[in-house]
């Protein structure tokens, strides 16, 4: 039976997903899957207080998460899920760092509605690109701030067309500082909170 301390050894060194091989990636889809059915939290949306937070990722099988690595001068950074349950809503933050003067964050605001115990519908909003210096990002707290009160970003800063809005998310293991979730398209997220 395996634990979280299997799934974080199968992931460490793995670079978030970056250097993972289609081997490791099997492997650890297969922990993930075992220790969702023994999730302490089978009712996420019901649990706001541990769904709650900022929460980063350290793995996922996301190609165009894992793609942001691959722009000119640029490598991926902390990549966090920020989570407002009380507002249904939901921050995604990846920080790009590189040469010096030209760090930038991308991020996505989504609202979500519960579909099931497990699985919300994300609708994205907006997106938001840029230098961290011209938008003034020093974290994913102080960026969601300026975001709730409606402030207008230097860089790009848009909504996303109602083609690209919908998705889905579901939280298949909840604890304290541990979540795991698949999305529409396949792909593997797992998140650990401080």
């Amino acid at each position: 039976m395996v634990d979280k301390a299997d799934l974080l050894t199968a992931i460490a060194g793995k670079n978030r997903g970056l250097l993972a091989t289609e081997r490791d990636r099997q492997a650890i889809l297969a922990i993930a899957a075992q220790l969702a059915d023994r999730n302490p939290t089978p009712q996420p949306l019901a649990a706001p207080e541990k769904l709650g937070g900022n929460w980063e990722l350290v793995y996922t099988s996301s190609k165009s998460l894992l793609g942001l690595d691959q722009l000119p001068f640029l490598k991926l950074g902390a990549v966090y899920q920020c989570i407002r349950p009380q507002q249904f809503q939901v921050y995604n933050i990846a920080e790009l760092y590189g040469i010096p003067g030209l760090e930038s964050i991308v991020s996505v605001v989504a609202r979500f509605t519960p579909l099931s115990e497990l699985r919300i519908q994300v609708e994205f909003e907006r997106s938001i690109s840029g230098l961290k210096s011209l938008l003034g990002y020093q974290s994913p707290d102080a960026l969601i701030d300026s975001l709730q009160t409606g402030q207008k970003f230097v860089g790009l800063d848009f909504p996303i067309k109602p083609s690209n809005r919908q998705a889905w998310l579901e939280t298949t293991y909840l604890d304290h500082d541990l979540r795991i979730s698949s999305g529409n398209e396949g792909n593997l997220f797992i998140l650990t909170k401080p």
